[in-house]
């Protein structure tokens, strides 16, 4: 493990996520752009949401990436019989003491596995409303707050599928992005027969970054540069998601700050301490359009929310230029200052 001192450099944030990405695909075999993607939102200090059909390996990808990092880690089995209190915990009567004391619930982790949250009901949901945003927990007035980092991985299937509920839009939008993993090539398949097949490869994944890596590496994406064109280019993409005519529900305020924070640790993963456009491009469905509804009409017409944020991404004039920099690269990108 790697022992920063106050200052992290990019060398030092690209090799620990290197780190933490190799051990995560040597789990989830054939997904580089999903584990590439969960990074981003651990070091972008979201949440993330996995959404696929049972048995593609969205549990093991939360675990994978939990067991990377040496923190505490809880697993949360969302089921119709889940109560809110089994989430944060709940304040018991002590004899002894005569007085009331908390016992904290399995939100209280710095990583949280939400398995087939939309199993369980609405309200059990909503226990998780207030820890996602505000870090903390309120039992009976009293204000807990939860350890820092903090992140909550999710799974859950379709909609569609047997024994679900939909996750209201305000829990949808307390995710950074959402990821589905998909089905593997029939290489990658083949290779996780081989792998798979005796014992599961996270019974020997050990971590290989410490927690105080972590928050290192959150405080230096805080510092990425982000220009002013570019900040302007992400609440147009946003804002267009407002009055499209195919969508009923646009992306919030929430959306523009987490779209941004998310293209800020996605540039830092790829050596630069400058966003581009390309990374706002790139992060702009995962990110936007699980907070999308679309209208009636194209439900209909069997229009989904990640195809109208590409179109729009494709319709949003992109910035061609960053002032303030020194001399611009081949793309006509300048390079702003380190942080």
């Amino acid at each position: 493990m790697t022992t920063y001192d106050e200052h992290v450099s990019l060398s030092d944030l690209t090799t620990t996520a290197d780190g933490v990405r190799r051990s995560v695909e040597s789990v989830i075999e054939g997904k580089p752009e999903v584990v590439r993607l969960s990074l981003t939102v651990l070091l972008a200090e979201g949440h993330l949401l996995i959404e696929d059909v049972p048995g593609v390996g969205k549990t093991m990808l939360a675990k994978a990436l939990a067991r990377s990092i040496d923190c505490s880690v809880r697993r949360i089995q969302f089921t119709p019989d889940l109560l809110p209190s089994d989430i944060t915990g709940v304040s018991v009567y002590d004899q002894q003491r005569r007085d009331f004391e908390f016992k904290p619930g399995a939100i209280f982790s710095q990583i949280v596995i939400g398995d087939e949250i939309n199993r369980a009901s609405p309200k059990t949901q909503s226990a998780l409303l207030e820890s996602m945003e505000e870090r903390q927990v309120t039992i009976d007035g009293q204000t807990y707050p939860l350890p820092e980092p903090f992140m909550v991985i999710a799974t859950q299937n379709p909609v569609e599928m047997e024994g679900t509920y939909p996750l209201p839009e305000a829990q949808r939008d307390r995710f950074m992005a959402r990821v589905s993993i998909g089905y593997p090539s029939p290489e990658a398949e083949l290779e996780m027969l081989d792998v798979h097949g005796a014992a599961s490869p996270l019974d020997d994944l050990q971590p290989v970054a410490h927690l105080h890596d972590i928050v290192k590496l959150t405080e230096a994406v805080r510092g990425v540069h982000v220009a002013d064109p570019v900040r302007r280019y992400a609440v147009e993409l946003v804002s267009a998601t407002r009055s499209h005519p195919e969508l009923r529900l646009g992306a919030s305020p929430r959306a523009t700050l987490q779209l941004l924070r998310a293209a800020k640790a996605s540039s830092a993963l790829s050596g630069r301490d400058y966003v581009l456009p390309d990374d706002v491009q790139e992060l702009a469905v995962p990110v936007l359009a699980h907070r999308l509804l679309p209208t009636a009409q194209a439900q209909l017409g069997r229009r989904t929310a990640e195809q109208v944020v590409t179109e729009i991404v494709q319709q949003t004039p992109v910035p061609t230029a960053v002032p303030g920099s020194v001399p611009p690269g081949p793309q006509g990108y300048g390079r702003p200052r380190g942080f």
